[in-house]
């Protein structure tokens, strides 16, 4: 595997602008996840595509891979009339056959995507499962599915039922043929899907276990078993796909030119500018991270949605009287409880430091998505700010740099977010002593702290926040607790250590909203 992981961030982009050329739309939108299966979803115009790292191989082959289910998809908005679910056996059959009929149209007018082709087919190959290891039906059906785009089948299946599988493989065949020579499309192929079903003799909402074949990258293949794999693709498919050269296609070297280019941006960009700025504070440097897994989408195009006036100065404010209470405002005893919408631009440079102790492990995949989200939302309002985060490693404090104030919010800083695990205590005495000399310098207009509970020695904290006040720096806090109790009762301990502004948070999604109402006073 190279030692450069390639960007989720970079590969959104090429992605995007491969399926918007390839399917001729320009108002596609290309995201990730691990939770599903590469899936087209027609009526939002969306791409959802499987993540490179959980892919096979090394990470040119992971690379390959992921391109071709990006033209798949493309293929997909560009040419078939409806999409099923997979989850069931007649989507699934429909599905199987739709693949190999956008394949065929596809090429026509993308001959090069042959060796791609052949090797994703390859990697396919060895992903589905034996059906040595299936039961009942779906032993069937997946058989029907490997005869049919493979041209074989692996591992053994009573005779009689392999035999129900080539009668079903060919006449889809036969079926394919036809709507490719008559330009028929899905809604065509989906009125024979009934007699495949009963040449299988299979119920049509039997439901299929089978919707994920990667086995992701811990699954070992040898470069000698991937080259037999090759060997028995092209050996099948070469009647539909004509002569292939295996070599070429093992070596994949007009791809590679863009993988090459891709690689060398990531390499200047990964983490430029980044360097340790003070004895004590490290950077998490781990490139191969998924941080989309703590990528709440929704969230962040609520509060995108929610605070676009700002770019043009609004902002909430709270207020004696006014429409909309605030219940844990009111509660912490704050004399406006109310809120207002005035106009106002954010200037102010803020720091913020996220408490990664171990009480906060249970739940800190929501505390990352609630940081990402204010993280995006603030890079959205052109705000100023670094992020830092502590957490205990091999009995050791660690102070860890997530984003400098002078670089941009970008997919490296969310990795560097998504590596820091919530564990130890809540040494805010000790952490706010190692980042006192940045701060001094760089002095910030705000300084906030997200803390779930009492630091291990308040009255060191007492101290050290007297230093911070006295360079003109404003302390705030943000109490997080799991329900309104137990985040005001944080926020009142929090208060009595003095920070210059407390405020209390009991749903985490909330957190934007509270940094945001603090820098809209300031």
């Amino acid at each position: 595997m190279s030692s450069v992981a390639l960007r989720n961030d970079t590969l959104i982009e090429i992605a995007t602008f491969l399926v918007r050329r390839w399917s001729e739309n320009d108002k596609i939108i290309v995201t990730m996840s691990s939770n599903k299966v590469n899936e087209t979803r027609m009526k939002e115009n969306k791409v959802i595509l499987t993540p490179v790292l959980d892919y096979n191989g090394d990470e040119f082959s992971r690379y390959r891979q992921f391109r071709t289910a990006a033209w798949y998809e493309s293929m997909k908005i560009k040419n078939c009339e409806k999409i099923l679910s997979n989850d069931h056996a007649f989507g699934f059959l429909l599905n199987a056959i739709e693949r190999r009929r956008i394949e065929m149209v596809g090429r026509k007018i993308w001959k090069g995507m042959d060796e791609e082709l052949i090797f994703n087919y390859s990697w396919q190959w060895i992903y589905r499962p034996l059906l040595n290891n299936l039961l009942g039906k779906s032993k069937i059906v997946e058989g029907f599915y490997q005869q049919f785009l493979f041209g074989d089948v692996k591992g053994e299946m009573q005779p009689s039922h392999f035999e129900r599988v080539v009668k079903a493989s060919d006449f889809a065949k036969e079926i394919l043929d036809e709507a490719i020579e008559n330009n028929y499309g899905t809604e065509w192929i989906e009125k024979h899907i009934p007699k495949i079903l009963t040449i299988l003799d299979i119920d049509p909402l039997i439901t299929i276990p089978l919707s994920v074949p990667l086995k992701g990258p811990g699954m070992m293949v040898m470069p000698q078993d991937f080259e037999k794999a090759v060997q028995k693709i092209t050996k099948n498919l070469e009647s539909e796909l004509g002569e292939i050269d295996q070599k070429k296609t093992i070596e994949g070297k007009e791809v590679a030119k863009e993988f090459n280019l891709m690689k060398e941006e990531t390499k200047k960009n990964e983490n430029k500018g980044l360097i340790p700025e003070t004895i004590g504070i490290q950077i998490p440097n781990a490139t191969n991270v998924d941080e989309t897994k703590i990528y709440d989408q929704d969230l962040i195009s609520n509060l995108k949605n929610r605070f676009r006036e700002w770019k043009t100065g609004w902002k909430e404010e709270h207020v004696l009287t006014g429409e909309e209470f605030d219940e844990e405002t009111y509660i912490e005893g704050f004399h406006k409880p109310f809120i207002h919408d005035v106009k106002k631009s954010i200037k102010s440079r803020i720091v913020i430091l996220l408490d990664h102790s171990s009480s906060v492990s249970d739940q800190q995949t929501e505390y990352k998505k609630a940081t990402i989200g204010l993280c995006e939302v603030l890079s959205f309002l052109n705000v100023n700010f670094s992020v830092y985060a502590f957490n205990t490693v091999d009995r050791q404090v660690v102070c860890w740099l997530v984003k400098p104030a002078e670089m941009k919010w970008n997919n490296s800083a969310a990795k560097r977010l998504a590596q820091i695990s919530a564990n130890g205590g809540t040494p805010l005495a000790e952490v706010y002593d190692r980042m006192l000399p940045v701060l001094t310098s760089k002095k910030p207009d705000i300084f906030l702290t997200l803390s779930d509970g009492e630091p291990a020695d308040a009255n060191a904290v007492k101290m050290i926040l007297k230093s911070y006040k006295s360079l003109g720096i404003k302390m705030t806090a943000i109490g997080v607790g799991r329900d309104t109790f137990s985040a005001t009762s944080i926020a009142n301990n929090l208060k009595y250590l003095g920070y210059d502004k407390v405020l209390a948070v009991s749903r985490l999604p909330d957190i934007p909203n509270r940094v945001l109402s603090i820098l809209s006073d300031n």
